[in-house]
């Protein structure tokens, strides 16, 4: 596995090696014991999400989950591409307030691991984009937790293209990151 560290420490960009023929591909998308080593993420995932957005444009986010049910995860692209964001919300961070984002495509096979105490986004670049991810504790509805996707403060560029952005009525609603507060 190739392992790219973003700029922000602990943002890791993961291309795992595909084995491709005539018949297709295989490729190993996760390894405890290899990613421990090469790359420090000695982790035990405990859940893995899926999610797809028939629209192109579609924004999910920016979510996390407050501590003690806080999450790592581990994001990769299954169908289509999309624009994934990290935004560091780590109140001491010397980073606070900045983000990252990596293109991540089926066709590459890309994931973007994005350490606890950052909140996650994404923008699908194409339609019927399908993500799945691994995350290191459970879904809580208590500590389910957001920031506004467009919050001016953050400068964020999302990649919408022109279109008006697809969202739900609760990412619509999330306070902004001056309003959220800083819970890690």
């Amino acid at each position: 596995m190739k392992v790219t560290d973003l700029a922000i420490a602990g943002v890791k960009l993961i291309v795992p090696q595909r084995f491709a023929d005539a018949r297709g591909y295989f490729v190993e998308t996760w390894n405890k014991k290899v990613l421990a080593a090469e790359a420090g993420l000695d982790l035990d995932f405990v859940q893995d999400n899926a999610s797809l957005s028939r629209v192109a444009g579609t924004v999910r986010g920016l979510h996390y989950q407050t501590p003690p049910m806080a999450q790592a995860k581990l994001v990769r692209c299954v169908r289509g591409a999309l624009v994934d964001i990290v935004v560091d919300i780590r109140g001491r961070s010397p980073t606070y307030g900045r983000h990252v984002s990596a293109e991540l495509t089926a066709e590459g096979g890309e994931q973007l691991f994005v350490p606890v105490g950052f909140a996650h986004g994404f923008c699908t670049l194409e339609p019927d984009t399908e993500i799945a991810y691994k995350v290191t504790d459970f879904y809580s509805r208590k500590h389910d937790a957001g920031i506004v996707w467009d919050d001016p403060e953050l400068g964020i560029e999302w990649p919408l293209r022109g279109r008006e952005p697809s969202l739900s009525d609760k990412d619509r609603q999330l306070p902004r990151l001056a309003d959220a507060g800083a819970p890690f």
